[in-house]
This record gives structure tokens, C-alpha cells and sequence, in this order.
């Protein structure tokens, strides 16, 4: 077990912020959740608030549990690596794959076949989240990176808070998207009657969440190709900012329409480009990855139909 003394040089609003400010080896939120389990003391005194102030001179001292082994089991199970060296990997998600384990899923998630792919993982995740930086839904596919160790992970999850991780995915809408470009602001949180779903919400009721997006292609009135790029990254936001402009992603089973036209099995949502700056050597890196066959086919099928073309279909 790991014991770590801090003395405030000035007064803190936060407990979690002066921490963060103390050392670069966790996340915000990873600090959040030790002061939560009542692993930091406040002039002696055990404090679990994470929004606790801190006075000029209170010494702050931090517990860091030791390192649990990892309860998910390794699987062999066929991933794409686009990519991989001693900090990060870069994944290339296939559909129907979960991110990690929850919700009664054990087995056959992201994480197991990782496990078993790769030589290292941060445990910043905690047990069952290992590497796991960021996530996209079980029917969403495309690329998501990995972190391998603890200051990788604590670098990438800063380049997604502060918005540097570029994030750029492709849909088909429903419907014909009269907007070329735009963006979406609101706020998103869990749905009032419906838990198991995410909402926007009035103002100040739930996280905020931006996205940009851009028309690529449209086929007659029945769908629109489009290009979204995250600013926030809010449970299924894409998804819901989506249904917000009343034209929810094609296929989609929690935000579409109840009779859908395509036979998708599941959202026509590709995570495709990846820009982030390497934690260890600072180079800027860009990744993509092709829209996968099934989205492909439909796209085609509706270039042939309404005989559209257009450099989207390099993406085929």
C-alpha cells in the first residue's frame, strides 16, 4: 500500500482538483473515485468528498490500494490492431463487440480479447476496464485507443477532456438532413422515465455535449451520409443528438424509428478517424478506418439507386 503526503502552499475549492495538481499519475476522475472509497485523510481526518475545500497549510495525505489483478479472464478472441507500441494501442471495434465488462456481460467484451492480444494494459480502468481510455457502443464499430500503462492513460484521457483527440465518425441518417454543417449544444443526461436510455435535457440538467456536423451525401428524401466529430464524449451522443435533429441514425434500435427501411442490424455508426499526440514522444498521430462491409454494401446499393457519387466513395 502506497501513502503520499501533500501539504497545500494555497487554498483549494476541490480536493480532487488540488490532487490532480499534486501528481500527473491518475486521472480526475480516478482521484474522485479514491477520496470516495475514503482513501484520503484531511489533517487526519478521513474526508470522501470529492468537492471538499482545502485550507492554506492542511496536509492532504493520499492512500493508493495495491494494485488488484485483473478479474477478467483473457480471451482469444480476433481483433484488429491498427496499431500498437510500448504506450497505446488503436483498435479497430467490430459490431456486437462490448467495450468491457457490466450490466451481466462476463465474457467475449473488447477487454477480454485484449487481455489476451497484448503484453500490457493500464490499471487506471480498475479491475474490469482495464486500458479502457474512452468507449463506443457495442453496435457501434471503428477505432477507440487503448492505453498500456498508467501515464499513457493519464495523457490520453487529458487529450479527450481538453478536447485535443480528435474524434470523427460516419452515419446514415434517416430522412433528408437539410442543414450542410452545423453544431449541436445541449445538454444530455439519463432519460427521465426510460433508464436505460440517454436524453437531452434542459439546460443545467445534465452533462454538456458538442458535436459538429457535416452533410456528405444525400440519397433522394429517405437518408443522409453524414460526417460527425465529437467535442464531448456523452453515452451514446451521437446517437441522441442525432434523434434530436430528427433524423436518428439508420438501424438504430434505441433512438430510430420503430420500422426501420434497412435491414442494418443495428446503428450505421463508424467511429473513422482517430488524431491524438502520442504521451511519450509528443508526435501527432492520425488513424482511419474503413467503413466495414455491411455499411459499405448499403451505401452502394443507395449511390446505384439514387445515382449518387462523390468522394465519399473512396470510404467503400
Amino acid at each position: 500500500m502506497d501513502k503520499r503526503l501533500f501539504i497545500a502552499e494555497r487554498a483549494y475549492k476541490r480536493l480532487d482538483v488540488f490532487l490532480s495538481e499534486q501528481t500527473d499519475e491518475f486521472t480526475r476522475s480516478r482521484l474522485k473515485k479514491l477520496i470516495e472509497e475514503g482513501n484520503v485523510s484531511v489533517g487526519g481526518v478521513p474526508q470522501t468528498k470529492a468537492g471538499a475545500d482545502i485550507k492554506v497549510g492542511e496536509a492532504v495525505e493520499l492512500t493508493v490500494p495495491e494494485v488488484v489483478e485483473y478479474a477478467v479472464k483473457p480471451e482469444n478472441i480476433p481483433i484488429e490492431i491498427v496499431y500498437e507500441d510500448a504506450d497505446l494501442a488503436v483498435v479497430n471495434k467490430p459490431k456486437g463487440m462490448t467495450v468491457h465488462m457490466g450490466n451481466g456481460v462476463v465474457e467475449g467484451t473488447l477487454v477480454n480479447a485484449l487481455l489476451y492480444a497484448l503484453d500490457s494494459l493500464s490499471g487506471i480502468g480498475g479491475v474490469l476496464r482495464p486500458g479502457i481510455v474512452h468507449r463506443i457502443d457495442k453496435d457501434t464499430t471503428g477505432l477507440l485507443v487503448v492505453a498500456k500503462n498508467d501515464k499513457a492513460h493519464v495523457s490520453l484521457a487529458k487529450q479527450i477532456a481538453e478536447k485535443t483527440c480528435k474524434r470523427t465518425y460516419f452515419a446514415l441518417l434517416e430522412g433528408n438532413l437539410k442543414e450542410d454543417r452545423g453544431t449541436i449544444v445541449t445538454d444530455i443526461g439519463r432519460h427521465p422515465t426510460d433508464r436505460l436510455k440517454m436524453s437531452v435535457l434542459p439546460e443545467g440538467k445534465g452533462k454538456l455535449a458538442i458535436t459538429e456536423f457535416e452533410t456528405v451525401a444525400r440519397f433522394g428524401t429517405e437518408f443522409t451520409l453524414c460526417k460527425f466529430k465529437l467535442q464531448t464524449g456523452r453515452t451514446h451522443q451521437i446517437r441522441v443528438h442525432a434523434k434530436h435533429m430528427g433524423h436518428p441514425v439508420a438501424g438504430d434500435p434505441v433512438y430510430g424509428y420503430k420500422k426501420q427501411k434497412l435491414n442494418a442490424d443495428g446503428q450505421l455508426l463508424h467511429a473513422w478517424q482517430l488524431e491524438l499526440t502520442h504521451p511519450q514522444s509528443g508526435e501527432r498521430m492520425t488513424f482511419n478506418a474503413p467503413l466495414p462491409p455491411a455499411f459499405q454494401e448499403i451505401l452502394r446499393k443507395l449511390c446505384k439507386r439514387y445515382q449518387v457519387c462523390g468522394e465519399f466513395e473512396s470510404l467503400c
